[in-house]
Protein backbone atom coordinates (compact mmCIF):
# COMPACT_ATOMS: atom_id res chain seq x y z
CA UNK A 1 0.00 0.00 0.00
CA UNK A 2 1.10 3.14 -1.25
CA UNK A 3 1.81 5.38 2.37
CA UNK A 4 4.05 8.24 0.84
CA UNK A 5 4.94 10.08 -2.12
CA UNK A 6 7.91 12.47 -2.73
CA UNK A 7 7.59 15.26 -5.41
CA UNK A 8 10.20 17.09 -7.17
CA UNK A 9 9.50 21.00 -7.94
CA UNK A 10 10.45 22.39 -11.22
CA UNK A 11 8.98 20.00 -14.29
CA UNK A 12 7.47 17.63 -12.25
CA UNK A 13 5.08 19.47 -9.71
CA UNK A 14 5.47 23.25 -11.39
CA UNK A 15 5.38 23.82 -15.19
CA UNK A 16 8.02 25.52 -16.62
CA UNK A 17 5.64 27.40 -18.54
CA UNK A 18 3.25 29.17 -16.17
CA UNK A 19 5.79 28.49 -13.02
CA UNK A 20 2.44 27.27 -10.97
CA UNK A 21 1.16 23.69 -10.10
CA UNK A 22 -1.86 22.52 -12.40
CA UNK A 23 -4.82 22.43 -10.66
CA UNK A 24 -5.18 18.86 -11.77
CA UNK A 25 -2.43 18.01 -9.52
CA UNK A 26 -3.20 20.26 -6.51
CA UNK A 27 -6.56 17.78 -6.86
CA UNK A 28 -5.16 15.05 -7.07
CA UNK A 29 -2.73 15.71 -4.17
CA UNK A 30 -5.10 17.12 -2.55
CA UNK A 31 -7.58 13.62 -2.79
CA UNK A 32 -4.34 11.14 -1.51
CA UNK A 33 -3.85 13.27 1.59
CA UNK A 34 -7.42 12.44 2.26
CA UNK A 35 -6.64 9.06 2.05
CA UNK A 36 -3.92 9.20 4.22
CA UNK A 37 -0.63 9.40 2.04
CA UNK A 38 2.23 11.56 3.01
CA UNK A 39 3.36 14.23 0.42
CA UNK A 40 6.80 15.67 0.27
CA UNK A 41 8.87 17.72 -1.87
CA UNK A 42 12.35 16.40 -2.98
CA UNK A 43 14.11 19.50 -4.65
CA UNK A 44 17.31 21.07 -5.94
CA UNK A 45 16.32 24.42 -4.66
CA UNK A 46 17.57 26.09 -1.50
CA UNK A 47 14.77 27.53 0.77
CA UNK A 48 14.99 30.74 -0.21
CA UNK A 49 14.16 29.61 -4.11
CA UNK A 50 11.11 28.09 -3.01
CA UNK A 51 8.33 30.17 -4.32
CA UNK A 52 5.71 28.14 -6.56
CA UNK A 53 4.20 26.03 -4.10
CA UNK A 54 1.06 28.00 -3.61
CA UNK A 55 -1.96 25.71 -2.53
CA UNK A 56 0.10 23.05 -1.76
CA UNK A 57 -0.40 20.86 1.70
CA UNK A 58 2.87 18.38 2.41
CA UNK A 59 4.69 16.50 5.06
CA UNK A 60 8.32 17.29 4.74
CA UNK A 61 10.69 18.74 2.46
CA UNK A 62 14.09 17.50 1.56
CA UNK A 63 16.03 20.67 -0.08
CA UNK A 64 18.94 21.05 -1.84
CA UNK A 65 19.22 17.48 -3.23
CA UNK A 66 19.13 16.17 0.30
CA UNK A 67 21.74 18.32 2.65
CA UNK A 68 18.62 19.41 4.04
CA UNK A 69 15.12 18.32 5.14
CA UNK A 70 12.64 19.95 7.51
CA UNK A 71 9.45 18.96 8.73
CA UNK A 72 5.90 20.53 7.48
CA UNK A 73 6.26 23.46 10.23
CA UNK A 74 9.88 24.09 9.02
CA UNK A 75 11.91 22.01 11.76
CA UNK A 76 15.40 21.06 10.92
CA UNK A 77 15.57 17.56 10.79
CA UNK A 78 18.87 17.15 9.22
CA UNK A 79 21.43 19.77 7.20
CA UNK A 80 24.67 19.28 6.33
CA UNK A 81 27.39 22.02 4.92
CA UNK A 82 30.17 22.13 2.84
CA UNK A 83 32.95 21.66 4.48
CA UNK A 84 35.12 25.38 5.25
CA UNK A 85 38.24 23.65 3.99
CA UNK A 86 36.38 23.14 0.85
CA UNK A 87 35.44 26.81 0.84
CA UNK A 88 38.80 27.41 0.78
CA UNK A 89 40.09 25.41 -1.71
CA UNK A 90 37.37 26.65 -3.94
CA UNK A 91 38.22 30.42 -2.99
CA UNK A 92 42.12 29.81 -4.12
CA UNK A 93 40.70 28.16 -7.20
CA UNK A 94 38.25 30.94 -8.49
CA UNK A 95 41.10 33.45 -8.21
CA UNK A 96 42.57 32.30 -11.32
CA UNK A 97 39.76 30.66 -13.07
CA UNK A 98 36.82 32.78 -12.44
CA UNK A 99 32.97 31.67 -13.08
CA UNK A 100 29.65 32.42 -11.65
CA UNK A 101 28.35 31.27 -8.49
CA UNK A 102 25.98 31.71 -6.82
CA UNK A 103 25.72 30.56 -2.88
CA UNK A 104 22.82 29.37 -0.65
CA UNK A 105 23.76 29.59 2.96
CA UNK A 106 22.23 29.21 5.82
CA UNK A 107 21.46 33.09 6.20
CA UNK A 108 20.57 33.55 2.42
CA UNK A 109 21.83 33.92 -1.21
CA UNK A 110 24.78 35.85 -2.62
CA UNK A 111 25.89 35.84 -5.59
CA UNK A 112 29.28 36.46 -7.00
CA UNK A 113 28.73 37.72 -10.91
CA UNK A 114 26.01 37.81 -12.96
CA UNK A 115 26.37 36.11 -16.87
CA UNK A 116 23.92 35.54 -19.57
CA UNK A 117 23.59 32.16 -18.14
CA UNK A 118 22.63 33.21 -15.16
CA UNK A 119 19.94 35.54 -16.11
CA UNK A 120 18.36 32.85 -18.82
CA UNK A 121 18.30 29.95 -15.18
CA UNK A 122 17.39 32.28 -12.87
CA UNK A 123 14.57 33.50 -15.90
CA UNK A 124 13.52 29.81 -16.14
CA UNK A 125 13.28 29.39 -12.37
CA UNK A 126 11.46 32.58 -11.58
CA UNK A 127 13.93 33.24 -8.96
CA UNK A 128 16.43 36.33 -8.45
CA UNK A 129 19.30 36.64 -6.42
CA UNK A 130 19.76 40.30 -5.57
CA UNK A 131 22.98 40.14 -2.86
CA UNK A 132 26.37 40.67 -4.96
CA UNK A 133 29.69 39.73 -2.72
CA UNK A 134 33.29 39.12 -3.83
CA UNK A 135 33.90 35.04 -3.54
CA UNK A 136 35.93 35.59 -0.13
CA UNK A 137 32.63 36.72 1.62
CA UNK A 138 31.67 32.61 1.86
CA UNK A 139 34.46 31.88 3.76
CA UNK A 140 33.00 30.92 7.17
CA UNK A 141 29.45 30.46 6.47
CA UNK A 142 27.29 27.32 6.69
CA UNK A 143 26.64 26.96 2.71
CA UNK A 144 24.21 24.41 1.45
CA UNK A 145 24.30 24.96 -2.03
CA UNK A 146 26.86 26.17 -4.21
CA UNK A 147 25.21 27.11 -7.48
CA UNK A 148 27.83 27.04 -10.24
CA UNK A 149 27.61 28.06 -13.86
CA UNK A 150 30.78 26.28 -15.96
CA UNK A 151 30.14 23.66 -18.76
CA UNK A 152 30.16 20.05 -17.95
CA UNK A 153 33.79 19.47 -19.71
CA UNK A 154 35.15 21.48 -16.42
CA UNK A 155 33.01 19.68 -14.44
CA UNK A 156 35.75 16.98 -13.21
CA UNK A 157 38.43 19.75 -13.14
CA UNK A 158 37.22 21.65 -10.89
CA UNK A 159 35.46 19.66 -8.48
CA UNK A 160 39.00 17.53 -8.19
CA UNK A 161 40.65 20.92 -7.36
CA UNK A 162 38.09 22.97 -5.83
CA UNK A 163 35.76 20.78 -4.19
CA UNK A 164 37.22 17.70 -3.78
CA UNK A 165 34.43 16.85 -0.50
CA UNK A 166 31.97 17.71 -2.57
CA UNK A 167 29.23 16.24 -4.97
CA UNK A 168 27.51 17.69 -8.02
CA UNK A 169 24.25 16.60 -9.67
CA UNK A 170 24.09 18.53 -12.84
CA UNK A 171 20.59 19.29 -14.86
CA UNK A 172 21.04 22.20 -16.91
CA UNK A 173 24.06 22.46 -19.41
CA UNK A 174 24.61 26.34 -18.20
CA UNK A 175 25.14 24.93 -14.23
CA UNK A 176 25.50 22.29 -11.72
CA UNK A 177 24.27 22.04 -8.02
CA UNK A 178 27.09 21.34 -5.72
CA UNK A 179 26.78 19.88 -2.09
CA UNK A 180 28.52 18.65 0.33
CA UNK A 181 29.48 15.14 -0.46
CA UNK A 182 26.88 11.79 0.20
CA UNK A 183 23.95 13.77 -0.09
CA UNK A 184 20.91 13.02 -2.49
CA UNK A 185 17.58 13.19 -2.40
CA UNK A 186 17.31 9.18 -2.29
CA UNK A 187 19.53 9.76 1.10
CA UNK A 188 16.79 12.97 2.04
CA UNK A 189 14.03 10.65 1.13
CA UNK A 190 15.30 8.07 3.92
CA UNK A 191 16.05 10.36 6.29
CA UNK A 192 12.28 11.52 6.08
CA UNK A 193 10.88 8.11 6.14
CA UNK A 194 13.03 7.46 9.49
CA UNK A 195 12.04 10.22 11.03
CA UNK A 196 8.64 9.41 10.59
CA UNK A 197 8.88 5.59 11.51
CA UNK A 198 7.91 4.45 7.89
CA UNK A 199 9.11 1.87 5.24
CA UNK A 200 10.74 2.13 2.11
CA UNK A 201 8.10 0.24 0.44
CA UNK A 202 5.09 1.29 -0.06
CA UNK A 203 7.22 4.98 -1.00
CA UNK A 204 6.37 6.51 -4.77
CA UNK A 205 8.74 9.30 -6.38
CA UNK A 206 8.14 11.77 -9.09
CA UNK A 207 10.67 13.47 -10.96
CA UNK A 208 11.91 14.46 -14.83
CA UNK A 209 15.66 15.88 -13.90
CA UNK A 210 19.25 14.50 -13.56
CA UNK A 211 19.40 15.04 -9.86
CA UNK A 212 16.07 12.67 -9.34
CA UNK A 213 17.53 10.08 -11.29
CA UNK A 214 19.25 8.58 -8.22
CA UNK A 215 15.73 9.15 -6.23
CA UNK A 216 13.87 7.23 -9.04
CA UNK A 217 16.15 4.45 -8.76
CA UNK A 218 15.95 4.38 -4.73
CA UNK A 219 11.63 3.76 -3.86
CA UNK A 220 9.95 1.00 -5.12
CA UNK A 221 7.78 2.80 -7.31
CA UNK A 222 9.53 5.71 -9.79
CA UNK A 223 7.87 7.80 -11.78
CA UNK A 224 9.04 9.66 -14.90
CA UNK A 225 7.35 12.83 -16.33
CA UNK A 226 6.75 12.84 -19.63
CA UNK A 227 8.74 15.78 -20.14
CA UNK A 228 12.20 13.96 -18.46
CA UNK A 229 15.13 13.36 -20.27
CA UNK A 230 15.51 9.82 -21.45
CA UNK A 231 18.11 8.94 -19.09
CA UNK A 232 15.63 10.32 -16.28
CA UNK A 233 12.97 8.10 -17.61
CA UNK A 234 15.33 5.05 -18.28
CA UNK A 235 15.51 5.10 -14.49
CA UNK A 236 12.05 5.04 -13.95
CA UNK A 237 9.51 2.07 -13.46
CA UNK A 238 7.04 4.26 -15.25
CA UNK A 239 6.53 7.53 -17.59
CA UNK A 240 3.70 9.64 -17.16
CA UNK A 241 2.52 12.39 -19.01
CA UNK A 242 4.09 15.71 -18.62
CA UNK A 243 3.97 18.31 -16.03
CA UNK A 244 1.53 20.47 -18.55
CA UNK A 245 -0.98 17.58 -19.72
CA UNK A 246 -1.91 16.22 -16.23
CA UNK A 247 1.08 14.11 -16.15
CA UNK A 248 0.82 13.52 -11.82
CA UNK A 249 -3.18 13.14 -11.85
CA UNK A 250 -2.79 10.04 -14.65
CA UNK A 251 -0.22 8.44 -12.81
CA UNK A 252 -2.39 8.65 -9.42
CA UNK A 253 -5.35 7.22 -11.75
CA UNK A 254 -2.51 4.30 -13.08
CA UNK A 255 -1.83 3.82 -9.27
CA UNK A 256 -4.96 3.30 -7.83
CA UNK A 257 -4.39 6.70 -5.71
Amino acid sequence: MIHSIFFDIDGTLVSFKTHTIPESTLAAIRRARKKGIRIFIATGRPQYFINNLDGLEYDGIVMVNGAVCKDASGKVLYSDYVSQSDLQSLVEYHKSNPFPITFATSEGLFATAFSKETDEVFSLLNVGVKEVRPIEYVLGKNVEQIIAFFPEERQHEIMSEALPGCDTMRWHPFFTDIIARNNSKSHGIQMMLDHYGLPLEGTVAFGDGGNDINMLRYVPMGVAMGNATDEVKAAANYVTDTVDNDGVEKAFRVLGI
